[in-house]
């Protein structure tokens, strides 16, 4: 028995310190799980233990004095942080109707409280909103439709333009919608086909995308993805990019052509497509997700290789553009390609000359979360980037609007960048092209920013799923 006791004591100095750094921590998206009724057992377990120390006379000692006064601090600091995160809110729930206004359409966040991103949405907090899976979780498709359409009223009743709704339907392993949605293969199954099929199919994958997307409401696709596919698995601790299954090949002239062809029959029903990850992520073996990456390959190749099927499909569609979470160190090696000067306004807009949407990877993503997130917010904004996606925890919108908030009250953002991401993300929405949707893609706009001539008319870790 004295044994027993020993080894509880043991583990109830270890356990301390982790309940601690759990309660600090309440609002990571790394500790999601815990949000809710995992913080109120944080909270009444440590209090149960304190109660039990002193019941068990161990405020007689002084070492169970010093292990009472550590189960005591999860509640306090948890409280600190409650506090910390609702005043933080509470700036950004109460910005200006300027700073709204000037902010709020370079947002895209993933939520799963409804009233709560009603409200973002009517006070122009944001300018999209990403759904998955865990938005149909339990439900029917009729209501996440029933919800979209709301929010959308919401808006045109503020006098603000329509939402960008997006949704992540790849095909293959990603499609986060599907079921209900049809579930279609992955691109990359068309490889062996003649290019004549190869295109046929291709095209009849992005009609069935975006036929559904559009009549849930959904008028942003995130994908096709562009990245080269590696000749090995990358790394065995990579659980989310998996990019070896979701890329369509290794060929970049295949790649171009199987994803001209499901853009050209997603654009057909009204849907944007959104090309990613540039600069590419086939090449990285580390998984953005949680770790930073750096592409070491020099530019010359990369024009020559991994970067010919985001050219291509640019100067024929009038996609977005998402930058990845790499670090491209031949052209800025201090930076993430989704937040450098030098790669989104230095060769997206420079060097290629394209003027369309461009917009980050989700910036809860390792990557970027667990460092400097205020001075990626800042630094993508000031690069020309226009939509900052908050996806897989949509809480942390409060911290990276918030980081933009002050940047501006600081006189730290870019105001002519800004005004030219305003110009471009009026172009992206444009009401009319399928009756009762709000759909994208007012121009058709290539690398060159000229107007192109218009065309003939099992999931990847679901514990990735946004929330607010």
């Amino acid at each position: 028995m004295q044994l027993l006791n020993r080894i509880g004591l043991i583990l109830l100095w270890l356990a301390a310190p982790v309940a601690s750094f759990a309660a600090a921590n309440k609002n990571d998206p790394y500790l999601l799980v815990l949000r809710g009724a995992g913080n109120t057992a944080l909270v009444v377990a440590s209090i149960g233990i304190v109660v039990l120390l002193l019941r068990i006379g161990r405020w007689s000692t002084l070492a169970g004095k010093a292990l009472v006064v550590l189960w005591c601090l999860p509640p306090l600091l948890m409280s600190a942080a409650h506090l910390k995160f609702e005043l933080r809110k509470h700036d950004v729930l109460n910005a200006s109707a300027v700073e709204a206004r000037q902010l709020g359409p370079h947002f895209m966040v993933g939520y799963s409280s409804f009233p709560e991103v009603a409200r973002l949405a009517k006070q122009g907090l944001i300018g999209g909103v990403y759904v998955t899976r865990h938005n149909i979780r339990g439900r029917t498709i009729e209501a996440l439709r029933a919800e979209i359409a709301a929010l959308q009223d919401l808006r045109r009743a503020a006098g603000l333009p329509p939402l960008i709704v997006a949704a992540d339907q790849e095909g293959g392993i990603v499609g986060h919608l599907a079921p209900p949605l049809t579930k279609v293969p992955a691109l990359a199954t068309l490889t062996g086909l003649a290019s004549d099929e190869q295109q046929a199919k291709a095209e009849e994958f992005g009609r069935i995308h975006g036929r559904e997307l559009a009549q849930v409401g959904v008028n942003l696709n995130l994908a096709p993805v562009l990245d080269l596919k590696p000749p090995a698995r990358r790394n065995r601790l990579d659980f989310h990019t998996l990019i070896g299954k979701r890329a369509i090949a290794s060929d970049p002239a295949v790649v171009s052509t199987i994803a001209s062809a499901y853009v050209r029959g997603l654009e057909k029903t009204g849907v944007g497509a959104t090309l990613k990850h540039f600069p590419g992520i086939g090449r990285v073996r580390a998984d953005t997700h949680h770790f930073s990456a750096n592409l070491d390959t020099p530019v010359k190749e990369l024009e020559a290789t991994d970067w010919l099927p985001f050219r291509e499909v640019l100067s024929h569609s009038r996609s977005a553009l998402m930058v990845g979470h790499v670090t491209l160190t031949a052209v800025d090696p201090d930076r993430a390609a989704s937040h450098s000067k030098r790669v989104v306004e230095g060769i997206i807009r420079g060097t290629w000359g394209y003027q369309g949407v461009v917009m980050t990877d989700d910036l809860i993503m390792g990557a970027i979360y667990q460092n400097d997130v205020c001075k990626a917010v800042v630094e993508a904004i000031n690069a020309g980037v226009d939509l900052l996606l908050v996806a897989y925890d949509g809480v942390q919108f409060y911290r990276v609007f918030a980081c933009a908030l002050e940047g501006s009250r600081q006189g730290r953002l870019d105001a002519a960048m800004l005004h030219a991401s305003q110009v471009r993300l009026k172009r992206l929405v444009m009401p009319g092209l399928v009756p009762g949707i709000h759909v994208l893609g007012a121009e058709r706009q290539g690398v060159d920013g000229r107007d192109k001539p218009g065309h003939d008319d099992e999931n990847i870790s679901s514990s990735r799923a946004a929330k607010l």
